[in-house]
């Protein structure tokens, strides 16, 4: 069973490029929590590993077009980001010299975060980036 799905109602920007992101970053975060109902610590990493990486592409992705058409709460938006790219990173440096587990409470942590982030952030930048052409 899948930890979060994406849906057109609840999740869309409407911006084409970020909705497909969103919707491989949910793949990701599936992935990872099936792996970890699993258990098995190298599968783990690895999933762990690929979420990490598309997390910041994705965000390198988003910051760049609200940067292109001059995004008035880019600084925010990116501060978020920054924020949760730093624990992911740390998370990932701790579970790899076996310092810490990734867990369901991981999982849900990093699913609750994107409910709340892609309503009430990412919605905002919608329709600067349609203005600026993104679409």
């Amino acid at each position: 069973m899948s930890l979060i799905t994406w849906t057109q109602e609840r999740f869309a920007t409407k911006v084409a490029q970020h909705d497909d992101e969103h919707k491989e970053l949910f793949d990701l975060l599936n992935n990872l929590h099936a792996k970890v109902g699993v258990g098995e610590r190298n599968s783990i990493g690895v999933a762990l590993d690929s979420l990490i990486a598309f997390v910041a592409k994705h965000f390198a992705s988003e910051e760049k077009n609200m940067s292109q058409v001059n995004y008035q709460e880019f600084k925010q938006h990116k501060e978020e980001h920054d924020s949760l790219v730093k624990l992911c990173l740390n998370l990932q440096a701790e579970f790899h010299a076996g310092l810490t587990q990734i867990n369901e409470q991981t999982t849900m942590y990093l699913r609750d975060w994107l409910i709340r982030h892609i309503p009430s952030v990412d919605f905002k930048y919608a329709p600067a980036l349609a203005a600026g052409g993104i679409k």
